[in-house]
């Protein structure tokens, strides 16, 4: 059974770092585009970061935030620095088979169960 499975959430102070990370099973995420998204309460899920053989970032956390692969753990990371109080919100992360070089927010496939990320003083 294909999956994703995000790890990584928590509390942290503004100005703090979390790493999130996001591990497949049943298949080879290497081979596929994978994406961070998150969904604030009462806000519509948006696009953070995406990573294929090129990398993508939302404005919102461009120069704060990283990703990564490691693909001798079949996992996907998102270095999270500088974090505000407006990145508070459920963090997924997403697969899809590459189409491109590149990668963008539509269209996943595969999408994990989410982790709490809260940034609070």
């Amino acid at each position: 059974q294909l999956q994703l499975v995000e790890s990584g959430g928590g509390l942290v102070q503004p100005g703090g770092s979390l790493r999130l990370s996001c591990t497949a099973s049943a298949f080879t995420l290497g081979n596929y585009a994978v994406g961070w998204f998150r969904q604030a309460p009462g806000k519509e899920r948006e696009g953070v970061s995406c990573t294929n053989i090129l990398s993508n970032y939302a404005d919102s956390v461009k120069g704060r935030f990283a990703i990564s692969r490691d693909n001798t753990r079949n996992t996907v990371y998102l270095q999270m620095n500088s974090l505000k109080l407006e990145d508070t919100a459920v963090y997924y992360c997403a697969a899809k088979r590459r189409t491109s070089l590149s990668c963008d927010f539509g269209n996943y496939d595969y999408w994990g169960q989410g982790t709490q990320v809260t940034v609070s003083s």
